[in-house]
């Protein structure tokens, strides 16, 4: 039967994660130099567009439709067939079924714009559509099935509360393929640095607000559960922040708001798979991990020499990893006296490594391989000379400030 409260409460976090890829635009566009900050946002914004037709023609259908041998799901959802008002009792048993489709449809829309901060200022757009395409089909849309469709790894136990698996973890290691295959920027220092802080001040604001729906809204409904991923959101990202900007502090010997931004950032990242299954006490431990394993991930990846342009695999892709598997360890059997939910033992914690280090090598090596045949058809990489020229005016032929 469906619940009117349920219903609104889901319908405003299908928004909420609307709002993220927007969000992420503002973000990433801050970060990037003036003369490519067009580019990036816009890789954001026409993911909004892309992926919708996918999942309304065949997305949905192959993640959340009927399982077939654990590894994608059947075409019985396919244009929305079936998917209407009735509730689906495996996918929200008190939301329309409809709703259940626009919820998910959001996460499958920011999941690939997450990628495009690695390869930022030198991929054409026209080999970024076909990537997109390509991406969303062979990547997410198995992925979401796999975790939550009801496929091989929820099969065999995998939990992920709101997407550390199916959404950072696949997106940083698809990042990290395509910066080993796209190269280095030939860019000078000061095309490196971010034009406007306040836009990455504006973006992540955006985000930590749209990422309470993102994660309360995997309870799929109004209840005890939501409540306790919403708090549990906004300590670790809190905690994460305090703690990455601590740590770049006392290293770079100034208190840097770019910092603590992107420590914000990798909180709520590394939350994301846990949200709804700890208890508040353990999201401080999660974003003080998270703290400090990504910042020390985003080194790692500059001593490695990696181009990572905006740092996606070291706060998404290694705070994905790091909180799914971290529920192996903190999960609770019962939230709030709702009982029957995931609980934290050695098992589960080996099924919750086995999950991410599937998802991920699959997501990275076939990242790699569809990069690999679209390089043969469209240039991934734009010309030297685009490149020193900026994106904005020698793809899109606009700037972004006119003063």
């Amino acid at each position: 039967m469906i619940n009117s409260g349920d219903t609104a409460f889901i319908i405003i976090c299908a928004a909420l994660v609307c709002l993220m890829t927007p969000g992420l635009a503002f973000f990433y566009g801050g970060l990037v130099s003036r003369k490519n900050v067009l580019t990036i946002m816009m890789q954001s914004f026409i993911s909004m567009g892309v992926v919708t037709i996918i999942w309304v023609t065949i997305g949905f259908t192959l993640a959340f439709g009927p399982d077939v041998s654990g590894i994608i799901g059947g075409f019985k959802y396919a244009f929305l067939s079936g998917v209407g008002m009735e509730p689906n009792p495996g996918y929200g048993a008190t939301i329309p079924f409809l709703t259940f489709f626009s919820y998910q449809q959001m996460f499958a829309i920011i999941t690939p714009a997450l990628i495009t901060g690695a390869f930022a200022d030198r991929v054409n757009f026209k080999s970024y559509l076909i990537f997109l395409v390509a991406w969303s089909i062979l990547i997410y849309v198995p992925l979401a099935h796999w975790v939550w469709g009801g496929g091989f790894l929820q099969q065999m136990g995998a939990v992920d509360f709101a997407g550390g698996v199916v959404v950072h973890a696949s997106a940083g290691l698809a990042a990290l393929a395509s910066v080993l295959f796209v190269g280095k920027r030939n860019l000078a220092d000061h095309d490196r640095e971010p034009h406007n802080i306040t836009y990455v001040a504006l973006g992540t604001g955006l985000l930590w607000f749209g990422w309470f729906g993102f994660n309360a809204g995997g309870a799929l409904a109004a209840n005890s559960i939501a409540a306790v991923a919403f708090i549990n959101t906004d300590i670790a990202a809190s905690v994460a922040m305090i703690t990455w900007l601590a740590i770049s502090w006392v290293k770079d010997k100034k208190p840097s708001f770019v910092g603590a931004l992107t420590g914000a950032v990798a909180g709520l990242a590394t939350i994301t798979p846990a949200a709804g299954f700890i208890e508040p006490w353990a999201a401080v431990i999660i974003g003080l991990a998270s703290g400090f394993v990504c910042y020390y991930a985003v080194q790692l990846r500059i001593k490695l020499d990696w181009d990572d342009a905006l740092d996606v695999w070291g706060v998404h892709g290694v705070g994905g990893m790091l909180g799914s598997i971290l529920v192996g360890v903190f999960a609770v059997g019962s939230v709030n006296g709702v009982s029957g939910l995931i609980e934290g033992n050695v098992h589960q914690l080996l099924v919750q490594i086995a999950a991410v280090l599937i998802a991920s090598a699959y997501a990275f090596v076939v990242t790699y391989v569809i990069l690999k045949v679209v390089n043969k058809f469209v240039p991934v990489r734009v010309s030297e000379a685009e490149e020193k020229e900026g994106l904005d005016i020698s793809i899109h032929k606009e700037i972004a400030y006119h003063i």
